[in-house]
């Protein structure tokens, strides 16, 4: 029977080691460890939750021997990096879509009016640009593929969603902020 008691406990540390158990424990600074032992005081009137909320943590992982724990201390993430932006001025902006949807654009592939692309008159295909509708505050993010406009003193058309995204459908067209994403 205490050969049965030994395997069963072996298996149960193997299944443990085998999962790669981390335990993610912290500690209020100047407090107590999760680990401590002692008896609660009754004084402390701070919430549970306020007593143990530290900006950092500590990550204990579980060897496959009881008696060895590794900690390990963790970094916050990095914060994203933004990418890049260039300022291409105001301008008008006007929108087409179902008449469109479905033909091949300048750079070649069919237009899409429920996708974010625009047309402009010189930035590069595939370039990135950021238009803003100031009215509302909205902005999105479209694709280059196409050439246009080429009427009126418009600086961009948009797809249709592009255009329902800032606000635009209702009007037709509207002044807007322009940022080209830089690579």
């Amino acid at each position: 029977m205490d050969g049965t008691k030994a395997h069963l406990r072996r298996q149960r540390m193997r299944a443990l080691a085998g999962l790669g158990a981390a335990l993610m424990l912290t500690a209020p600074a100047g407090g107590p460890a999760l680990a401590d032992t002692g008896a609660p005081t009754g004084k402390d009137t701070t919430p549970l939750a306020a007593q143990y909320a530290v900006p950092t943590a500590t990550m204990i992982r579980i060897a496959p021997t009881v008696s060895a724990v590794e900690t390990i201390a963790l970094d916050p993430p990095a914060a994203p990096e933004e990418p890049a932006m260039r300022s291409l001025g105001n301008g008008i902006a006007s929108y087409y879509g179902r008449r469109f949807h479905g033909r091949p654009t300048a750079s070649g592939e069919r237009f899409d009016m429920n996708g974010l692309t625009a047309a402009h008159r010189t930035l590069p295909f595939g370039s990135k640009v950021r238009v803003t509708n100031p009215r509302t505050g909205k902005s999105v993010v479209v694709r280059i593929n196409d050439r246009g406009p080429f009427s009126g003193k418009r600086t961009i058309d948009l797809s249709r969603a592009a255009a329902e995204e800032i606000g635009l459908v209702r009007a037709g067209h509207g002044q807007v902020e322009l940022e080209l994403f830089e690579e």
